[in-house]
């Protein structure tokens, strides 16, 4: 009993063992290799490097559709790249970059977006912007005059080794993109609390370095890859109506560059400080109302005067309520020049968050960064059979560009597929297609068999298209079914017998077609139990009151092998034919010769032919007698 007891213990040690050993593994960023890293110069022919860093930004092909351009750079914080691509509403409301082969993680997604070199364009585009299915980031007007606002920035996992990165028309200008970096970091960065996951993303709303008053990113700061070369904007005043005062220092900065956020050590070397005058520190910045922020403040005592613990205490309050109390830089860090980070979440239902720095203890409250990020719940995806199979659908009816039809068809919420109606399916956790209105758009394919992988379709409306072929089988197994209108399209062949299994079918419009043969006795009946159906204006239907009546009712197999037959029976006809005029061609010549044969002078040169022949056939044994007798007398003739 005791060594079952003990087996029992050390396997689950050693379960324990194995599960914190591997979630280490996948978890833990090794500073000592390269993190994954792609960068597109977006309408770029070729791979470019840039100064100062040489930077790589690979050549933009094979991520998306949409036009090139020249770029004009509106900011100079954006990359010295020299083209854009753009997207033109013709091209579809949706348009995405689906980048594949990307290892499973946690990355920081930057987009920079530059203007059209093209004075015919409009000069500056509003639209929004989705990281694997959640908007994340929306280009409002005057978007191109503040630097900030020139790029967007997220940090997402990418759990299916692929990300797509949609930008959304709203009708205001095309959408143009510069340049895209996916920057993979550690899985673990800016681990906010019990709801951090990969449910949900982190948009950049705000990163200072305060003090140095020069944006830069990490790379120009001596950081490391795998902090994702953040971009800092740099200040020296939080606010324009404050007396704060920047102060710096050239000493090394510890507990800077570790896992998992690897801060450079060069933004800890400034800071703002407050004065004598106005002590307090204040920050305030726009938000969008009812959010929640996770706001990390970066600290390291670098004054001069403050050597020791109790010189600078003092509390941090956000929107008005105390979010860290007695801040204590040395006590807290364990001595001078050593980094200090704190983080809060907070919900925030004005449209201001402001942070302020109240000294309790010392004349002046400081700060060396601050970083302000809207946590964005992920939104669920649509199951991914039935995306697939919309895929399909798009393109065997050849739908129009103008549609879109990219990403993903129920998210971001604010912008689905057109024609496209979606359901959130609680048991599963994923949205699917519920219907699909496509009437009047000119479609001129096919209806695919894979239209059946929607099993969750309501409503099927395609009427009033150019739409050919035969009505697909497999619809009968959609078993949700209550409307499906095909009326005024090219379809043709039969009605399928499957349509008669749809028990919740209410609606059936297939009038205006060329479809041709009986009504399925299923589905004749069914408008007596409160269905509409219509199968008018199709010559070939028969079968139900409405339409003639049908003949003997065969089958595909049973028409072909009758058209066999008849041809086998025309074949026969001539090939008999053929004998008998041949034989009554040979019976005439015969004819012909016996009459000739019956004529006057046939019958005396007959007989004159026939006495040649007798003639020669005696003339032998004449001369062989004259042979032997030389001396008998020769007759002439009288």
């Amino acid at each position: 009993m005791q060594r079952g007891s003990l087996g029992v213990l050390r396997l689950r040690l050693w379960l324990w063992l194995l599960a914190v050993s591997a979630s280490t593994a996948v978890l833990a960023a090794d500073p000592s290799k390269e993190p994954f890293t792609i960068r597109i110069s977006c309408g770029s022919f070729d791979d470019i490097r840039t100064a100062p860093t040489n930077t790589l930004w690979y050549r933009d092909f094979g991520y998306t559709g949409g036009r090139f351009a020249n770029a004009t750079r509106p900011s100079f914080i954006i990359p010295p790249l020299k083209t854009l691509r753009h997207f033109p509403l013709s091209d579809g409301p949706e348009n995405c970059y689906y980048i594949n082969n990307v290892p499973n993680g946690h990355y920081q997604v930057r987009l920079f977006f530059a203007l059209v070199a093209d004075p015919n364009l409009d000069s500056e585009p509003i639209f929004d912007v989705s990281v694997e299915g959640t908007l994340f980031s929306s280009l409002l007007l005057g978007w191109s005059s503040e630097d900030e606002k020139t790029f967007a920035e997220a940090l997402v996992f990418v759990q299916d080794s692929s990300l797509s990165i949609c930008f959304h028309s709203t009708g205001h200008g095309d959408p143009s993109i510069l340049s895209i970096e996916v920057l993979q970091i550690d899985d673990n960065a800016y681990k906010f609390g019990p709801s951090w996951g990969k449910g949900t993303i982190l948009r950049t709303a705000k990163r200072l370095t305060c003090g140095s008053g020069k944006p830069a990113f990490d790379e120009d700061l001596n950081g490391i890859h795998w902090g994702g070369d953040r971009f800092w904007l740099g200040v020296k005043t939080l606010s324009s109506s404050s007396d704060d005062q920047p102060i710096s220092t050239e000493n090394v900065i510890a507990e800077t560059l570790l896992a998992p956020n690897f801060y450079p050590q060069s933004i800890y070397q400034s800071a703002i400080v407050g004065t004598d005058r106005q002590p307090s520190l204040s920050f305030e910045m726009d938000v969008t109302p009812n959010r929640n922020y996770s706001v990390w403040l970066h600290f390291a005592e670098i004054e001069n005067g403050i050597t020791a613990e109790e010189e600078r205490v003092f509390d941090v309050l956000i929107n008005g309520d105390t979010a860290f109390k007695d801040i204590d830089i040395i006590r807290m860090a364990g001595e001078r020049f050593t980094a200090l980070v704190l983080n809060k979440t907070i919900v925030v239902t004005g449209t201001t968050l402001t942070i302020v720095l109240q000294p309790l203890k010392g004349t002046r409250a400081t700060i060396s960064a601050i970083e302000v990020f809207e946590i964005i719940l992920a939104e669920k995806k649509t199951l991914t059979q039935e995306v697939s199979a919309l895929r399909t659908v798009k393109g065997s009816l050849g739908l129009p560009l103008r549609l879109g039809w990219n990403g993903d068809p129920c998210v971001p919420q604010q912008h689905p597929w057109s024609g496209v109606e979606c359901q959130f399916d609680d048991i599963k956790g994923h949205w699917v297609i519920d219907g699909l209105g496509l009437d009047n758009q000119g479609l001129r394919g096919f209806i695919p068999s894979d239209i059946s992988k929607l099993q969750h379709l309501q409503s099927i409306n395609l009427s009033g298209n150019s739409i050919k072929g035969n009505i697909p089988v497999t619809l009968g197994t959609i078993s949700g079914l209550q409307v499906l209108d095909l009326s005024y399209n090219e379809l043709n062949g039969s009605i399928p017998d499957s349509l008669g299994q749809l028990a919740s079918l209410q609606i059936l419009n297939l009038n205006g077609n060329y479809l041709s043969g009986r009504v399925p006795a299923s589905l004749g009946g069914r408008p007596l139990h409160r269905a509409r159906f219509n199968f008018t204006d199709n010559a070939g239907l028969c079968g139900i009151p409405g339409l003639h009546e049908c003949g003997p009712h065969l089958s595909v197999a049973a028409k072909i092998g009758m058209a066999f037959g008849v041809l086998v029976a025309i074949l026969f006809l001539v090939v008999f034919a053929a004998c008998w005029w041949k034989r009554r061609q040979n019976i005439r010549r015969a004819q012909k010769l016996a009459a000739a044969r019956e004529a006057p002078y046939a019958k005396s040169r007959t007989q004159f032919t026939r006495d040649m022949q007798m003639a020669k056939h005696h003339r032998p044994h004449e001369s062989s007698r004259s042979g032997n007798d030389e001396s008998t007398p020769h007759l002439l003739p009288s």
